[in-house]
Parts: C-alpha cells; sequence; structure tokens
C-alpha cells in the first residue's frame, strides 16, 4: 500500500466554506482521474490550510510512485490551490517484501 500525503494551501480562500469548496473540486478530479482513495486528514478547521492523503493498494511499487507522483504533480494546475509539501510512504505486509 502506498499513501501520499500532501499540504496544501488556498492562498485566496475566504472562508472555511469557500476552502471547502475548492477542496471538494480537487478531490473530485482526483477520484475521477486516479484509482485511488482520497480525503482530507488534517487541517479541518483552517481556512486557508489542508492536507489531503490519497492511497493506492498494489503490489506493484514503481506503479504506485508513479501514479501518487502524477497526482501530486496535478494538485494546483486549476490556480485554486497551491502544493506546499509532498510525500510518498510505503506500508508492507507482515512477510512482505515488495516496495
Amino acid at each position: 500500500m502506498a499513501v501520499l500525503i500532501a499540504e496544501l494551501l488556498f492562498p485566496d480562500a475566504a472562508s472555511l466554506k469557500d476552502k471547502r469548496r475548492r477542496l471538494v473540486g480537487l478531490v473530485a478530479r482526483i477520484r475521477a482521474n486516479y484509482p485511488v482513495s482520497v480525503a482530507e486528514v488534517g487541517g479541518q478547521d483552517l481556512w486557508q490550510r489542508g492536507t489531503v492523503g490519497a492511497a493506492l493498494v498494489t503490489t506493484d511499487g514503481r506503479l504506485a510512485r508513479s501514479m501518487l507522483d502524477r497526482i501530486a504533480e496535478g494538485i494546483g494546475r486549476d490556480g485554486e490551490v497551491e502544493l506546499l509539501s509532498s510525500r510518498v510512504e510505503f506500508f508492507h505486509p507482515e512477510g512482505s517484501d515488495t516496495e
């Protein structure tokens, strides 16, 4: 399993409602284009910051890295949100030796 954690900035958000509108659009675009689970996982009460997580279950570590990197690269292309930082973490079941 691989997880993307993306720290986001909503520079023009004037309220929590405005941030959530932008976040819903981002989450919907990711879900429409990639076979991942995605949700806001941090910063829910901050009106210009947020953290999004996207998870992918696969045995192919290279595929997971490539897909999650593409998701991170696509964040912010619409001008609604800026990507401050991102990281990909891998989790392996006990007894597994794959990345």
